[in-house]
């Protein structure tokens, strides 16, 4: 049975987590290393994190040290863990901190290494437009995401797909993979591979600039950035609801479509940023097609679809999105 540290702190997580603790037979979880609670919700409660939450509803220790403690490397120690695991943990991992643990670290990454290392694989991977990706579980060492490889899945990323049903499709495959490439490197049936070399892109973390759309780019790539952002940080954009004189207000856009030159339904012809409504749909003038606007939240209320958002927004006919 093989002695796991597991290190990780957001819901994509748990899964992971769940898996190694409820194999009985293959594993035992000594104790379960996150990040501190911290404020979360309008009230800015002290929140613990859904790993934590997990942990404590699995009966598991749970460690809050920071790893950057020149006495972190002997607690790791002294829980008698064999491997430490780390899934999302959100935090960089020292040398002596790798090198603490008999076999080392093992990490689930949520893209096909050597593409897309770094802290948002899977925003990245459908902002690019790509239609495969997966998950990947490899050695940690110093390096962005450079370890060699023990073992990758791969998937297929739906064509409506935003980053937040992809990652929880992944997290549940990736838990599967990360507990059976475990397993199979315990036994020596599996030899890490190392990454090959080369220029690869880095998902780095869309930031809440990232996140603003502008409407002078072809509605495929809005209907990318809305997925590749949803739901967080989320697709925002300045609501002009009376020409560029007028009052403007956030508006936050959590699901669109690209529309068809074969489409009659469609207002075509919008400038971009130009708004279109009837009962039923509302457009937005691109570079290229319209984009269909389908679920949104308008500031300081909650998601609705985008018809009845128009109707209560009782939009000018100059009404306009930047």
């Amino acid at each position: 049975m093989l002695r796991v540290l597991f290190a990780g702190t957001p819901e994509t997580a748990v899964p992971s987590l769940r898996m190694l603790a409820h194999d009985h037979e293959h594993f035992e979880v000594v104790a379960v290393l996150t990040n501190p609670d911290a404020p979360a919700g309008r009230g800015r409660k002290l929140t613990p994190s859904p790993v934590k939450q997990a942990a404590l509803e699995l009966d598991l220790p749970v460690m809050e040290c920071d790893p950057r403690e020149d006495t972190f490397p002997a607690a790791l120690q002294a829980t008698g863990a064999q491997v430490g695991v780390v899934v999302a943990y959100g935090r960089i991992l020292r040398q002596k901190v790798l090198d603490a643990l008999p076999m080392g670290w093992v990490n689930l990454h949520f893209s096909l290494l050597p593409q897309w290392r770094g802290a948002a694989p899977v925003q990245r991977a459908i902002w690019a437009g790509e239609a495969l990706t997966g998950t990947s579980v490899f050695k940690l060492t110093a390096g962005m995401d450079t370890g060699p490889v023990l073992a990758q899945s791969t998937t297929r990323i739906g064509a409506h797909e935003s980053a937040g049903e992809l990652l929880g499709r992944l997290a549940e495959d990736g838990a599967h993979l990360l507990a059976a490439s475990l397993n199979a490197w315990e036994e020596g049936q599996v030899t890490p591979v190392d990454q090959p070399e080369g220029v690869y892109e880095v998902a780095a973390k869309i930031s809440h600039e990232d996140a603003h759309m502008r409407f002078d780019v072809p509605a495929f790539a809005l209907d990318r950035q809305v997925r590749a952002c949803t739901p967080n940080p989320g697709a925002w954009c300045f609501l002009h609801h009376d020409g560029d004189d007028g009052q403007s207000t956030v508006l936050h856009v959590a699901k669109a479509a690209p529309t068809s030159p074969e489409d009659d339904q469609v207002s075509h012809g919008l400038k971009p940023g130009a708004l279109a409504v009837d009962k039923h749909h509302v457009w937005v003038g691109t570079k290229s097609d319209p984009l269909e606007l389908l679920l949104v939240k308008p500031q300081g209320k909650k998601e609705m679809t985008a018809d009845q958002w128009a109707r209560g927004a009782r939009l000018a006919d100059n009404a306009f999105l930047d």
